[in-house]
This record gives C-alpha cells, sequence and structure tokens, in this order.
C-alpha cells in the first residue's frame, strides 16, 4: 500500500476529499520530478540510481497523475507493470542503432502541421503535443520535451482547411499527445469543424484518458462526445489492473452515451508480455464494451529497446487467444512498420498449403482439414465499367419495403393517395387533353 492508498483511508478523505476527482486538480497536481514521486510513494531510490534517473528525465521528462500513481505496488515497485509503464528507466539513455527519432516517419507524411497523411482515405489530426501522463513506451516520445499546451487557432484552421481541400479523405482520427487534455469548448469547436466537412464519415478520437485519469470523462465532456456520431473512442489499457472501479465507470459513460469503444495495447516486455495476462486484459475490456482493436509491437523509438520483445511472443499470445477464447476478444497484432510503412498484421500460420482445387488448413488444437475449393468459378465479366454496372455494385442502401397494390394506400411510409388504371377512357380523354395543353404552349 503507497502513500496514496493510505490517504485514502485516512488524509485523503479529510484534505482531498473534494479534490481528488476534479481532473483538473490532477493534472495541476501531477508529479513532475523524483522528490514529489518519492515523497508521496514513500519509494526511496539509491543515490547513484537517482542520479542516473535525474538525467533521464532531462531528455524525457516525467508527467503521472496522482490517480495513476496511486495504482502503483510500492512494496514491489521493481516488478510492477503501473511503475514501468509511468517512471522513467535508466536504461532509456541507450540509443541502439536500429532506434529512430521519429520512426513512423510522421514527420514526412506531414503535408500541414498536425496532419499525418498517411493511407487513402484518412488522416491523424495531433491537436496537442501534451498527455496527463507520459508514458515511457511512447513512439512519439521526441514530443514529450515540447511545452506547447495546444496547437494554436491559426494552426488547427489551416489543419482542417487540409481536411476539407482533400475529398479521399472519409476518416479522421483526433490524436495528439492526448485530445482530451484540450477544453470541452475548443474540443468541441474542432469536431463541430470536422463534422460540417460533407466528405468525412466518422471522427475518432485516440486516448489514454480512460487509463490514467478517468475522472476526465465528465457529464459535460460526454455530453460534447455523443453531438458528433458516429464517433468513436480508442482507449490504451495494457495491463488488467489499469481497469479499476473507477476506470469501469468512465468507460461505462462513454458505452451508454453510444459511443463504441476500441482499445490499443502495446506488448511490453516485463508489463504484459504474457499470455495469461493479456487473455485477462481483453476479457476485462470485452466485460466493459470494449473491442480489443489492435496489439502493437512495441515501436523503434528512441530507448525503448528495454520494453521491445521478439515478435514470436505476440504470435505466442495470439496462440493462446484464437479458439481458446472469443473473436470478439481477439485484437489484431500489428507491427507499425518503420519510415512510414503503416501497420502490417502479424498473424500465426493457419493455412498449411493449398493447391488449386483445395485448401489444407489448422486450427488452434492443430487439428488438420480440407476446405475444397469450387469446381468451376466463374466471375462475371464487368467490362470494368464501374458507373453504369448493372451487376453486383449496387452501394446504396437496399429499399426497405415496396409495397404495391391496396397495400400501398395502407402504407404509413408510401404517400400514394389513389390507385388509378392506366387504360380506361378517362385517362385517355385527361392524357390527350394534357397533349393538346402542351401543344398550344409550344406553339
Amino acid at each position: 500500500m503507497n502513500v496514496y492508498q493510505k490517504l485514502g483511508k485516512n488524509r485523503l478523505n479529510k484534505d482531498y476529499s473534494d479534490k481528488w476527482k476534479d481532473y483538473k486538480w490532477q493534472l495541476h497536481s501531477s508529479i513532475r520530478d523524483i522528490n514529489t514521486f518519492e515523497r508521496l510513494t514513500g519509494i526511496k531510490f539509491p543515490e547513484q540510481e537517482r542520479a542516473d534517473l535525474e538525467k533521464t528525465i532531462e531528455k524525457f521528462p516525467i508527467s503521472i497523475t496522482p490517480y495513476y500513481a496511486s495504482l502503483i505496488d510500492a512494496s514491489d515497485y521493481k516488478t510492477d507493470p503501473i511503475f514501468k509503464q509511468a517512471f522513467p528507466d535508466v536504461r532509456e539513455l541507450e540509443i541502439t542503432e536500429c532506434d529512430m527519432h521519429d520512426p513512423l516517419a510522421e514527420d514526412k507524411d506531414t503535408p500541414v502541421e498536425g496532419i499525418t497523411h498517411r493511407y487513402p482515405d484518412r488522416v491523424l489530426f495531433a491537436v496537442t503535443n501534451v498527455c496527463s501522463m507520459y508514458c515511457r513506451h511512447c513512439t512519439r516520445k521526441r514530443k514529450t520535451s515540447d511545452t506547447d499546451y495546444m496547437f494554436s487557432r491559426e494552426k488547427i484552421d489551416k489543419a482542417i482547411q487540409y481536411i476539407k481541400n482533400t475529398r479521399t479523405v472519409r476518416d479522421v482520427l483526433i490524436s495528439g499527445g492526448d485530445p482530451l487534455m484540450l477544453p470541452d469548448e475548443i474540443l468541441d469547436f474542432i469536431l463541430s469543424e470536422i463534422k460540417k466537412i460533407p466528405h468525412v464519415e466518422i471522427i475518432r478520437i485516440g486516448t489514454r484518458m480512460p487509463a490514467v485519469l478517468p475522472y476526465r470523462i465528465t457529464d459535460n465532456l460526454v455530453n460534447v462526445l455523443k453531438k458528433y456520431a458516429p464517433l468513436w473512442i480508442n482507449t490504451h489499457f495494457n495491463h488488467p489492473r489499469e481497469i479499476t472501479r473507477t476506470a469501469e465507470e468512465a468507460l461505462a459513460k462513454l458505452a451508454e452515451a453510444g459511443v463504441p469503444l476500441g482499445n490499443q495495447s502495446v506488448l511490453l516486455a516485463g508489463v504484459n508480455d504474457c499470455p495469461r495476462i493479456m487473455k485477462k486484459l481483453v476479457h476485462r475490456l470485452v466485460q466493459n464494451r470494449v473491442r480489443p482493436y489492435y496489439m502493437y509491437q512495441c515501436d523503434l523509438s528512441e530507448g525503448l529497446a528495454h520494453f521491445r520483445t521478439p515478435v514470436g511472443k505476440g504470435i505466442e499470445i495470439l496462440e493462446n487467444m484464437i479458439g481458446h477464447t472469443s473473436g470478439l476478444a481477439v485484437p489484431r497484432y500489428v507491427i507499425d512498420a518503420p519510415e512510414g510503412g503503416g501497420k502490417i498484421p502479424v498473424m500465426p500460420y493457419y493455412i498449411i498449403s493449398w493447391s488449386t482445387n483445395k485448401v489444407v488448413l489448422r486450427n488452434f488444437e492443430g487439428m488438420i482439414s480440407v476446405y475444397k475449393e469450387p469446381d468451376s468459378y466463374r466471375q462475371y465479366f464487368c467490362g470494368r465499367d464501374c458507373q453504369h454496372c448493372d451487376l453486383q455494385l449496387r452501394l446504396e442502401p437496399a429499399d426497405e419495403y415496396n409495397p404495391q397494390g391496396i397495400v400501398k394506400l395502407l402504407s404509413d411510409v408510401d404517400k400514394t393517395v389513389s390507385l388509378v388504371p392506366s387504360g380506361t377512357q378517362r385517362i385517355q380523354r385527361r392524357n390527350g387533353k394534357a397533349s393538346r395543353v402542351q401543344r398550344k404552349k409550344n406553339e
């Protein structure tokens, strides 16, 4: 039990009970130096280690919310997954040959500041460089020393204008930093401007707040977000211990407001590189209406070598999930390729072999089966004239209801008020009169 947890039982109730759940107080009280961390957690570092940690913080700053610090088990902090994600490690100063300043080449794929345009139909819109907590495994560690709280209105306007001018963009991912560091009214403005763009179909937000500062998910924030459906949120939980009762309450608020939730985990050595841990994590996520979306291989950012696992460890974890738990709970394991190659799925091999008419497969138990291909498969030849396709290429929603006859008059969705036979003399006279009137007009 650490000092924060002790405070929760005694002094916290007296002195901080009215502040602890205030996310602004949490941000203002974030731990940004070793002295404060030692004082509040009771953890004491040896003198030499402390000196090395100070050097680490000079390059990669520290910021931990009181909430997240309260989850650290101070009695066994060296193996604690919360501590490892939040507190600096002297190994961060060990830069290997494969480490990169900008491993995903985001800066190269930035047409205007704040926008990363890598994939054809979607962009990443970074609206701030600041997070409530600086995760030690962050792929954008190069930006944690940036003191800008948020981008200026001018930069935001230019980024939004780029989205407006690029008609292929149908999906906008708002990221950072953490976009929920922005005040509600500014987030509301950004969402409203993007929502006005006709070719943008969905908006997504990537945030770590439900894990590191769940009190940020206020009723007012939820009311802002639910105005902009379809809006999706991807969270970032890496370990089951992060899914506290408070985190569950925050997730429930979002889910009950109709916001679809996903989760992106990073595979981290010494934190979650264990099939049992990851299976428990995805089960807890699904229980809280969060779909496990990605499990990332740790990127090649500077100072992350001690976090990286072999790719085989990720495959092993998937082998322990696929077939052993609900498909809904199995994330996609991806490597975000260096130099902007994008997310590449990595899977165990389930196709053993194949020929022109058979595919040999194995299942999670090792059972081997044959899937028989069709003896004759004839693809409809369409001439590649998609604009005038009269085959399968019917992409608009089908008519749900097409009433005929008397049913048309009884229907509440059809505006027909009468059924008139077309061949009667009366209708012929009416049509003839209409023709004569039309001829006179033409004369």
